[in-house]
């Protein structure tokens, strides 16, 4: 349940409201808006009667959210989120973000030479995993701590933020000392403790859609993050599982309209793992920021060919670096811009 304020409530309208909700046994969560608060009530199991709230002074409106995910809905909060991931850096609004990088850190020389070239290429962040889930155990699961430090070196090398992944709990709280965004990739999506840990963490999260999970799926994995206290969530389509054998996956482009509608939480396309073939990553890049994507996460590597994991969907740098010039015009012809890279100057699209 969602209490609309009026325009003109007091201090003490607003308190009021959240103390009669707890005084039900519910949790209050005030939500300030521009011209003004919403108050959310937490845990209705459908036996509130909102006649004790709705002829509290100063309320407007008592909303029902009926969908099962509650503070993740536009219901809940109208105004669309923007998460920021490090100073200058924010995901959602009209900027565009551009993650890239390696699928794995290998090595000093190969993370830094991918930061370097994302970053002259024009990226926003990036990405690279020091700890990876492999289908196969006995494939590369990455660096793991060392990882991680290979990761801040990059940083401090080229300003670029850092987005990777966490496996586990312990993982995350390692991830949350290191890098600046926490990806929950697509087969934690669903690992509910995993959810919950990174929910009491002060960190952005970048939460992967699963395998072969519905758009409700996701929206309820995200709940699970905002219900511990974290609103800083960005949500990924990263592709589904189907029948077709054509693709590696299903890259669902109608996730992106339709979560914009359902949520108020920002989400960015991922055609690496969504397509599996470096030749349908561009095109497919294209085609999520013209469904209005908030930024796309790409795999690049310095040499595709002899990377220990994902190298046949990682693009060349040169070919990245042509990816961002058309992601820019793209972005201008629907009113939007690619964000730049932290430090530099946005550049003018003629």
């Amino acid at each position: 349940m969602l209490v609309v304020m009026q325009t003109d409530a007091t201090q003490t309208d607003i308190d009021r409201v959240c103390g009669a909700i707890k005084e039900m046994g519910y949790q209050a969560v005030p939500m300030p808006g521009g011209q003004r608060t919403a108050i959310g009530l937490v845990g209705n199991d459908g036996r509130v009667d909102d006649s004790q709230i709705s002829a509290l002074p100063g309320v407007a409106q008592v909303i029902h959210v009926s969908k099962p995910y509650k503070q993740v809905s536009r219901e809940w909060r109208p105004e669309s989120t923007i998460v920021q991931i490090a100073p200058g850096v924010r995901v959602g609004g009209s900027d565009v973000v551009v993650i890239a990088g390696p699928c794995s850190v290998e090595s000093e020389q190969q993370i830094v030479t991918a930061a370097r070239a994302v970053r002259a290429a024009g990226a926003t962040a990036l990405r690279g995993g020091a700890f990876k889930p492999r289908s196969s155990p006995y494939a590369f699961q990455g660096l793991g701590k060392h990882g991680l430090e290979l990761l801040a070196l990059a940083r401090r090398e080229t300003g670029l933020p850092v987005v990777t992944e966490a496996m586990d709990e312990a993982g995350a709280n390692l991830v949350a000392e290191y890098a600046d965004c926490i990806q929950i990739g697509a087969r934690n999506m669903q690992n509910y403790s995993l959810l919950k840990a990174v929910g009491r963490l002060n960190k952005p999260v970048l939460l992967k859609r699963g395998m072969a999970a519905t758009i409700n799926d996701l929206l309820l994995s995200a709940e699970y993050i905002l219900a511990e206290g974290n609103g800083q969530v960005v949500l990924c389509e990263r592709g589904v599982r189907s029948f077709d054998s054509a693709a590696r996956n299903m890259f669902d482009l109608n996730a992106i309209p339709i979560v914009h509608k359902l949520s108020h939480l920002p989400i960015i396309a991922d055609p690496s793992h969504g397509t599996g073939l470096r030749e349908k990553v561009t095109p497919m890049a294209r085609a999520a920021v013209a469904a209005g994507a908030d930024g796309v996460i790409v795999e690049v590597h310095p040499n595709p060919d002899r990377a220990l994991s994902d190298g046949a969907q990682s693009l060349f740098p040169d070919q990245f670096a042509k990816l961002v010039n058309e992601l820019r015009l793209i972005a201008r012809a629907i009113d939007r811009a690619v964000a730049p890279s932290p430090g530099t100057a946005p550049i003018e699209v003629g």
